[in-house]
């Protein structure tokens, strides 16, 4: 299928031609001697609502004409509001259209040899934007792009996401992000995959209950790769992420300007039980990679299920194959048989998605008839495939109306495409047609966790048939109001229009079912009260709350028109609903020489949402390596064995020069490395005794709740539920509430904390290849420490050196004695290839 686009064209008369591309990011390009003397980046989020106005100016210091390109990456949910041009002192305005018209005008510039604008999918959460306008020798140009998008609660937070590629040094450039939220600000964290340490110190955060700014300001030896290089550093990702505190009614609702929004996500509920049938796609398009991550993911979200759960399996190709006859509960019997079943699924044959999908939803009726369901709970169906339909009913159309009238209302179906062969808005429009979502898997190194975390979000259902109800004198209209499920870290939006005499207080209900019992939540909000406080601050952006109720309606709008068309589109792929509203149109001056059209991408509405719309020094330094390889003594023959790494490099409390080398050499699997209580931190591994090497090793902490797994292909740190895979030597730099984590292109993973002993995880690839485990600061430590590593930071005492070998001596470490033998190995806190180093070596 083609990717989602949306396009820009521009007519060219005597004016300098123009060509645009966009994101949730920032680039712009140098070209040409074109200079970019201005980058500045202006988002205000007020109560969710993210208003962003990137403006870039560039000057041409050619003695002749260049070509200078504006290039952006948004969000997909993302809409554009406005686009202009200054050139010459003189604004161009764009214009937003229809597809229809955008498509139609677009192809007729491309045939006249005029320049013109593409809106494209590049990534898993953005598009690109970009122009392109020739610029007359030592003039100037400004770029200003707005675009505007509701930030989604996802696992307890809210992700703002700014994309930074300058590509060249830019003498004023500025990012500030003024975050406003009345419930008040719980949390709040910043990350980048460009920071360095000088980068860091061009970044600064301020916070109160209320309000957070962010602002990062670089100078341009702060932005460059090296004194002699004139490089940018910048080149990546800078997040923002957030949540709100929660009053007791779990709701809260904001008025400004004579519209209303209503945010819904108590944190006190219970999580429901769910039915949950698991169908997974075995065909031979799935043999390979696909099949062993949709086994890794399957074995983490078996392991995940509640004792309250039932589940089932079934996988198919070009038939149908249940693993029980019934829906089982999710005990641990259960969970370990479902994991080995699992495990022995072979991909080989055809596509039959139709028995497959039927066969679940006979499953959940026939449970449902013989009264084998939990009273109060919920049923769920999870499809997984990478394909079309090949076998057995392969009309698309067909098999959306069988899957519908079977699951009649009665279950929610949610749809993961694994890959880009899979026919995408078949199944984005059956999930949507029967209560649920659909979901493109990215075929990566993190694709198991894509679907992890996909599960993730559907886990812990906290209410089902939820409804907002408002007093008909008070509200004018609403956006959708009715919500089939409520899952836990998710939040409901409900936005609306008041009557122009509308009461003093606004009151609401939202009604819903929780373990089969009715359940209603009342609040109320004074609408005076309301309006003033949004009225004064001059950080926020005013009159937002209309353009949220817009983004919303739109974007619900565009759902029910996608759910309306036929699956299949027209050719290419698009469906193209032929009249689409439009909230945005620009200025037309009488001067103005282009004419600017954008349209909408259908390839996955749910993701465009609103394009439619267009509303680090090392000391005290601990080593693990994931080798355990042989000593060599320092009495070496004349040819040499070669020089290996310990397991260990682990420098002890009170030693100034020496260090301890150890090697594991009993059989161990799993192994608790060391944990302090007082730091609140714990250091495990597994080891593999054939491979005398770790496949992993995990990193816990209490406060915050963080955990850290490293293994060779990536790191993946978990908070909240929330999976981040992070490949090695991908540089990192996230700050949150009592823990910074960085990683540099050396590949050295960094968690530091206030006071507290920093942890480091390493994969090196030079001699010796493997994870390794680094401590800085451990006389930190506190007296409870323990470990097979943490006892050594007890009550260590050296034994007097041998009389018969003085490279030998006794280490006694809690009463225990260790043989310590004086060798040569090699530090790989060094670059490789390391350096020698001589150690007293212990074997564990």
């Amino acid at each position: 299928m083609a990717p989602d686009r949306q396009t820009l064209t521009c007519k060219r008369g005597t004016q300098p031609a123009v060509h645009l591309c966009a994101e949730h990011k920032y680039a712009t390009c140098k070209q040409n001697d074109i200079d970019i003397y201005s980058l500045t980046v202006d988002s205000k989020v007020s109560s969710r609502f993210a208003h962003t106005v990137i403006t870039s100016r560039v000057v041409n210091k050619a003695d002749a004409v260049r070509e200078a390109t504006f290039q952006m990456e948004l969000p997909k949910k993302a809409f554009i509001t406005n686009f202009s041009m200054v050139i010459d002192g003189v604004t161009y305005p764009g214009n937003i259209k229809e597809k229809a018209a955008a498509q139609e005008q677009y192809s007729a510039a491309m045939a006249r040899g005029e320049s013109a604008g593409l809106v494209t999918a590049t990534g898993r959460k953005t598009e690109q934007f970009q122009v392109s306008v020739s610029v007359a020798p030592a003039a100037k140009v400004t770029f200003e792009l707005v675009y505007e998008e509701l930030l989604a609660r996802h696992l307890g937070v809210y992700e703002l996401l700014l994309k930074v590629r300058p590509q060249q040094l830019v003498k004023h450039l500025q990012m500030d992000i003024h975050i406003f939220e009345p419930q008040g600000i719980s949390f709040l964290e910043t990350e980048s995959t460009f920071m360095t340490n000088e980068l860091a110190e061009a970044l600064t955060t301020s916070q109160n209950k209320t309000k957070a700014h962010v602002r990062f300001k670089p100078t341009l030896s702060q932005q460059q790769k090296s004194p002699e290089k004139q490089d940018t550093v910048l080149d990546g990702n800078f997040i923002v992420r957030y949540d709100v505190d929660r009053p007791v009614s779990g709701g809260s609702i904001q008025i400004e300007n004579g519209y209303f929004v209503h945010y819904f996500a108590p944190d006190s509920l219970s999580t429901m039980p769910k039915n949950v049938i698991f169908v997974i796609d075995k065909s031979g398009s799935m043999m390979g990679r696909k099949i062993k991550q949709t086994q890794e993911a399957l074995i983490k979200i078996l392991d995940d299920l509640s004792p309250h759960d039932q589940f089932n399996l079934i996988s198919f190709s070009a038939e149908a194959t249940k693993w029980k006859p019934l829906l089982v509960p999710a005990s641990t019997e259960n969970v370990n048989e479902a994991k080995s079943y699992a495990t022995g699924i072979r991909a080989q044959g055809g596509t039959n998605i139709n028995d497959a999908m039927l066969m679940a939803v006979q499953l959940l009726e026939k449970a449902n008839r013989e009264e084998l369901l939990p009273a109060g709970s919920i049923t769920l169906i999870i499809l997984l495939t990478d394909g079309d339909p090949t076998a057995g009913e392969t009309d698309p159309l067909k098999i959306q109306e069988n899957v519908r009238k079977a699951v009649n209302g009665q279950h929610s179906l949610f749809c993961l495409g694994f890959g880009f062969d899979v026919s995408y808005a078949f199944l984005e429009k059956m999930a949507l047609e029967n209560g649920g979502l659909a979901r493109r898997i990215y075929e990566d190194s993190d694709s198991a966790l894509q679907l992890q975390d996909f599960y993730q979000e559907v886990a812990n259902p906290l209410m089902m048939s939820v409804a907002f109800e408002y007093p008909s004198n008070a509200v004018e209209s609403v956006t959708q109001d009715a919500f089939r499920v409520f899952f836990k870290g998710s939040e409901l939006v409900v936005a609306g229009k008041l009557r122009d005499h509308s009461p003093d207080v606004l009151s609401a209900q939202v009604r819903g079912q929780l373990h089969g019992e009715n359940i209603t939540f009342v609040m109320e909000s004074h609408v005076a009260e309301q309006e003033e406080m949004f009225r004064g601050p001059k950080y926020i952006f005013h009159s937002f709350m209309e353009r949220l109720w817009a983004y919303l309606t739109i974007q619900q709008l565009l759902e029910q028109m996608w759910v309306n068309t036929s699956s299949r589109g027209p050719p290419g792929g698009h469906p193209r609903p032929q009249h689409l509203p439009r909230l945005f149109t620009g200025r037309n001056s009488p001067s103005m020489q282009e004419t600017w059209v954008q349209s909408v991408g259908w390839e996955n509405p749910l993701e465009k949402g609103m394009a439619a719309q267009n509303i680090l020094s090392r000391k005290k330094l601990f080593f693990f390596s994931s080798s355990s390889l042989s000593a060599i003594r320092m009495n070496t023959p004349a040819v040499p064995a070669p020089i290996q790494a310990p397991s260990v490099i682990l420098p002890l409390p009170g030693q100034s020069v020496d260090q301890l080398c150890v090697d594991f050499r009993r059989p161990q699997e799993l192994v608790n490395l060391l944990s302090d209580p007082d730091q609140g931190v714990e250091v495990t591994g597994h080891y593999e005794t054939a491979k005398a090497c770790f496949s992993w090793i995990e990193v816990t902490f209490e406060n915050p709740q963080l955990q850290v797994h490293a293994s060779p292909e990536h790191v993946v740190i978990t908070r909240n539920r929330r999976n981040s895979a992070y490949k090695w030597k991908e540089t990192l730099y996230s700050v949150m509430p009592g823990l910074k984590v960085t990683m540099d292109k050396a590949g050295l993973l960094l968690l530091s904390r206030p006071d507290r002993v920093t942890i480091g995880l390493l994969f090196w690839d030079g001699p010796g290849k493997g994870l390794r485990l680094l401590l800085q600061d451990t006389d930190r430590f506190s007296s409870h420490v323990s470990g097979t590593l943490g006892q050594f930071y007890q009550d260590v005492l050296w034994g007097p050196l041998d009389t018969a070998d003085d490279r030998k001596r006794t280490l006694k470490v809690q009463g225990r004695d260790y043989s310590a033998t004086r060798e040569l190995k090699l530090d790989y806190q060094e670059s490789p290839p390391g350096k020698e180093i001589s150690c007293w070596s212990v074997e564990l």
